[in-house]
């Protein structure tokens, strides 16, 4: 074990024997996953055995445990196909695929037996979920050791898992053992698998798949036993063994994540590349078509871990896998699993986002099926900065993209609030502009509220604070408070809990003597602070901050304003605010709310005074 693993996990020690005898409100279980298994390429079914250490760090007295099933979801009349069949905007890459599976393409587990502590188990599979009735309750600060003797079939790729993908990939193995599902302060979440977000339980994996020699494996963790396999993992020197009956038993630890990811093919080529004071990089891919853009890729990754780190947090691991296969990009602890046959911006992007899951979903584990938005909107907002960086955007808005989505759901009337858990929007449009946009959104908007610098410290030290442990929306919303002084409660319960909106107005401008009087009026259902803008004729830019009275404070600083007034608190029940500017109306050249453009406006069009005929362009996707 390394020394930064080390040092990892026992700081990941001390932190559950806290939680677990200093704050019970905030206790984490844990899970030491043992899993061999035997992948048979010419039937794509598996024989496997997984040894589970399963620690009850709650208060809870257990009696029962649940397994996540996911290769079941590929059947016939499987709460996917039948989510697929009703939703109105099924996803593209699945609708319709899976009625059409044969008895050989189907995804299927079979649990053959399963004991705790050597005495057998009562359990039952109901659909994508194993429910086990456990031989002898589990009392708080217990352990037991499950095993389990199960056989799988690779279903062909329809969703992030499976064989032979569109791009000829073999195996994608994602989602592909029987996991235990997650118990928290709120109990069990078994939730059944239709295609959506994910939560785990942390804990370390110490994998050995065998499979056929000629095909090479990349995946989570650390490769144990290069020399045995060769395929370009081997140090410089070291001489590959021969395989035993043909096959290569590829051996791999990962330690303190919450899932384990690999994929296998007999055509990939494996380059690596280390970023400075940071993991080293392994690209796994097919060459041929795209090859050229692969190698381009190299470097930008690096240059992504390089901005991600000083941005957002140190990355604690000491590798990081890019995987060709899958269905589009998909992250899993230490690697990603992405396509490749992309065009270069494309394949960057996808490639950014899914490694700034390693901060938004890895080591920040919330539950993404309760809480997308902090995991994908978080990753969404970081991706959007380093995509502006490496590709030299310098955008007033580098997030444009996520305003302009929300604007398209809005004008649509298919507004849900992000709270919703993951499974349950109406519509695939809701669930995402929700969870990836109105997330970044939040983030974006938020440094309007409480200063650019504020934002980027919480995010450091939501980091520091909560990696390695499951957060919740008020830990953050916690931070920031406790960053800015500022009270937050009505911004999350505004933006995240309901589907009010924000419009703003200048409504009038009039001339007092040798002051100009302006009233600003809120047309839209959601209070906001208000940044104001004031240009005169010489071209001097005035700039004013007006804060909620029930922001108990205001932001001290912010880079994009520069300079800036705080002016009188705007009560949220006042529909109107008034306010004198000692200057005369003929000196006036502009006023304008929100020229930072970090306010999700619905209608930006009466931000101005002067209204101008002129078409703003981040208006392109609002109705008048």
């Amino acid at each position: 074990m390394s020394k930064k693993l080390l040092l990892l996990s026992l700081t990941f020690s001390l932190l559950s024997f806290s939680c677990l005898w200093g704050q019970q409100s905030r206790w984490q279980q844990w899970v030491s996953y043992q899993m061999e298994i035997e992948l048979d390429v010419a039937t794509h079914q598996m024989q496997a055995v997984q040894n589970l250490r399963y620690a009850n760090h709650s208060p809870d007295t257990l009696t029962r445990v649940f397994y996540h099933l996911y290769y079941n979801a590929f059947q016939p009349g499987s709460m996917m196909d039948l989510r697929l069949q009703n939703i109105p905007d099924p996803d593209g890459r699945a609708k319709g695929k899976i009625p059409k599976l044969t008895a050989g393409e189907m995804g299927w587990h079979k649990i053959h037996a399963l004991l705790q502590d050597g005495d057998s188990t009562r359990y039952e599979v109901a659909g994508t979920i194993l429910e086990v009735e456990l031989a002898k309750p589990l009392l708080p600060g217990d352990t037991c050791l499950l095993e389990m003797k199960y056989s799988s079939q690779v279903p062909v790729t329809i969703r992030r898992t499976g064989r032979d993908n569109a791009e000829g990939i073999a195996y994608t193995m994602s989602q592909w053992y029987p996991k235990m599902c997650e118990y928290d302060l709120e109990g069990w979440h078994a939730n059944p698998y239709i295609g959506g977000e994910f939560y785990g339980v942390w804990g370390n994996f110490d994998v050995k798949i065998r499979l056929d020699a000629n095909y090479m494996v990349g995946g989570s963790g650390y490769l144990q036993n290069p020399q045995e396999v060769g395929h370009g993992y081997e140090l410089p020197g070291q001489k590959t063994m021969k395989p035993v009956d043909g096959k290569y038993t590829w051996h791999f630890i990962a330690e303190n994540v919450h899932d384990f990811a690999w994929a296998a093919d007999p055509d990939y080529v494996h380059d690596r590349m280390q970023v400075p004071d940071g993991p080293e990089l392994h690209f796994i891919y097919q060459p041929g078509k795209g090859e050229e853009n692969w190698k381009k890729l190299q470097g930008e990754t690096v240059k992504c871990f390089q901005i991600a780190m000083a941005r957002f947090g140190p990355y604690p691991f000491e590798q990081f896998t890019v995987i060709q296969g899958g269905d589009g990009g998909m992250e899993y602890p230490m690697a990603t699993i992405i396509t490749g046959n992309r065009n270069f911006h494309s394949l960057v992007g996808v490639m950014v986002h899914e490694v700034l899951h390693s901060w938004y979903y890895l080591l920040l584990g919330t539950n993404e099926s309760r809480y997308a938005w902090m995991d994908e909107g978080f990753t969404i907002y970081a991706d959007d900065i380093i995509m502006d960086s490496l590709f030299q955007g310098r955008s007033l808005n580098p997030h444009s993209r996520a305003y302009s989505s929300y604007d398209i759901l809005v004008n649509a009337n298919r507004n849900e609030p992000a709270s919703l858990p993951a499974d349950f929007f109406q519509t695939s449009f809701a669930y995402s502009v929700s969870s990836y946009y109105k997330g970044c959104i939040l983030l974006h908007q938020m440094s309007s509220i409480v200063g650019q610098e504020c934002l980027d410290r919480s995010l450091i030290r939501y980091y520091k604070e909560w990696a390695y442990r499951h957060p919740e929306p008020r830990d953050f919303k916690r931070i920031v408070e406790k960053e800015s002084g500022l009270e937050l409660d009505w911004y999350f319960d505004h933006w995240i809990n309901s589907t009010n909106v924000i419009d703003y107005a200048v409504e009038s401008v009039t001339k007092k003597g040798k002051k100009t009087e302006v009233q600003l009026k809120n047309y839209g259902t959601m209070p906001m602070p208000i940044d104001l803008t004031v240009i005169l004729d010489e071209g001097e830019k005035r700039q004013y901050h007006i804060p909620l009275r029930m922001m108990r404070g205001a932001k001290k600083a912010d880079k994009w304003l520069g300079q800036f007034e705080v002016l009188e608190d705007w009560p949220w029940t006042h529909p109107v605010y008034v306010l004198e500017l000692d200057v005369p109306l003929r000196k006036i050249k502009k006023i304008e709310i929100d020229a930072s453009l970090r306010t999700a406006d619905i209608n930006r069009k009466n931000n101005v005074y002067p209204q101008s005929p002129e078409k703003n362009p981040f208006d392109k996707n609002r109705k008048n």
